[in-house]
């Protein structure tokens, strides 16, 4: 149910509140509301909450502070913290917000709960959309980001290659787009020898495939979308320990953050012709496992020495790449949860960007800025491509030396798209391992919001 409602006749009012706005705010109601309010020690710091109600706990208002600004950009979507304290009900902000769009997406990113496998749904507490707000941008924003979520959060037994397939078909079927795929050995007459490499272990219900979504005229710009889906990633015979398995749901987040970000794109119906491409695969264990040492034959005719199977992730991302690459888009976009180095560089709330065009780099970052969804750009550092050379083959899919394994992994996909095709590629963690306001603990969407407005700039009008 969406939380953000356009109006509401029993709305209780919240007072937002800086503490340089706090006394005349105070002094502005009644001597019991504000003597309860001192008493409890508000102080208007970032997060604080005061609910002020009558003798018979009928709610008469709130008061919550929106500390100072250097707080506020530690948490942006500070507004998610309120319906996680705020009882169920329709309330309003009477007093204006530092940036109302990010209030109201705070809000609705705030009352997010993944209740899939829960007996009973709690109900929510509902906000009227702040005045300035684009309401259905804002909602469309929070379902696109809410279906990420979901789709992150989802375990393997319920998420496989094909109910991720599924979903890309229902998200299709929601916008009048064409959905096709490309499932198991037909990979191989379909030139996607790697995309089936990686998958060809698991079972025949979970047989790797392509998911290729199409919408929009075909006159407009290409923007073609390409997401990672590994739905389960044991690392293959390279296998990982039970520790780094325990996360391993979370391997097709680059599938649901760009099935997130198409979503956004469809929904405003930006002028461009949009493609999304989703390798779906679990990397899975058994006889027809592919193995350390082996070569494979990739799409675009480059051989790969497979150096480690749990480095998976570039391999099907390689072939769906150079598929992309064929109709020479106008923008290209990848995420995937590629790389823990580039957790270890970066952090979990801070996606790597690469990209060689310093201008697309230069917008993103600006669009990231503004809308508090942060990302970082690393480098595409020519000299490390040694790292990935093969002595038997013209690549190796594993970086040797153990050093900077998030720029070989860009380098590696890098040889797969074209310089002349404007391309970004990101490595993100897709995930939350502890809550925050508008953020809590679990799958996450990273980067989109920065990506729909650097789209919607580029290709917003005819």
């Amino acid at each position: 149910m969406d939380s953000l409602i356009d109006s509401s006749d029993v709305a209780i009012p919240i007072h937002a509140v800086e503490p340089d706005g706090l006394e005349a705010l105070l002094a502005s109601l009644g001597e019991i509301e504000a003597a309860w309010a001192r008493s409890t020690g508000f102080d208007a710091a970032a997060g604080a909450v005061t609910i002020i109600a009558d003798a018979k706990g009928v709610i008469g208002r709130v008061l919550f502070g929106l500390g100072r600004a250097d707080s506020r950009r530690l948490a942006p979507l500070i507004t998610g913290k309120l319906p996680n304290i705020l009882p169920q009900g329709d309330y309003h902000f009477v007093s204006d917000l530092p940036d109302p769009t990010l209030g109201a997406l705070g809000w609705a990113l705030g009352n997010y709960r993944f209740e899939r496998y829960k007996t009973n749904a709690a109900p929510v507490p509902r906000l009227v959309v702040p005045a300035g707000v684009d309401a259905p941008k804002a909602r469309s924003m929070a379902r696109a980001i809410t279906m990420v979520r979901d789709l992150v959060n989802t375990p393997a037994s319920d998420l496989g290659p094909a109910e991720l397939s599924a979903a890309i078909h229902t998200l299709g079927a929601r916008f009048g787009a064409t959905v096709s795929e490309i499932v198991g050995r037909d990979l191989l007459s379909s030139s996607l020898p790697m995309i089936h490499a990686v998958g060809r272990a698991a079972d025949a219900e979970r047989a790797p495939r392509l998911v290729d979504l199409v919408w929009g005229d075909p006159d407009h710009p290409k923007v073609t979308l390409v997401g990672k889906g590994v739905t389960f990633d044991t690392g293959g015979l390279d296998i990982k320990p039970s520790s780094g398995m325990l996360l391993m749901k979370k391997d097709m987040g680059g599938a649901a953050n760009t099935m997130g970000l198409a979503h956004m794109i469809m929904d405003a119906k930006l002028p461009v012709r949009l493609r999304l491409l989703v390798p779906a695969v679990e990397n899975a264990i058994s006889g027809p496992a592919f193995r350390p040492g082996d070569v494979l034959r990739s799409r675009a005719g480059v051989t790969v020495e497979i150096g480690n199977t749990d480095a998976e992730g570039r391999l099907i991302l390689a072939d769906a790449l150079a598929l992309a690459a064929e109709e020479n888009p106008a923008l290209l976009v990848d995420l995937a949860t590629l790389t823990g180095a580039a957790r270890v560089a970066l952090g979990p709330e801070l996606p790597a960007i690469f990209t060689h065009d310093d201008s697309l780099a230069a917008d993103l970052a600006r669009h990231a800025e503004e809308r508090s969804d942060p990302l970082w750009r690393l480098p595409l550092w020519a000299p490390y491509e040694a790292m990935i050379d093969s002595k038997i083959a013209d690549i190796n899919n594993a970086g040797a030396g153990g050093f900077a394994g998030s720029i070989t992994a860009a380098l590696f996909l890098d040889r797969f798209v074209p310089k002349t095709i404007p391309w970004i590629h990101g490595d993100i963690y897709a995930w939350n391992p502890s809550g925050k306001p508008g953020r809590p603990e679990g799958g996450e969407a990273q980067t989109i919001r920065a990506l729909f407005a650097l789209i919607q700039q580029r290709f917003g009008t005819v």
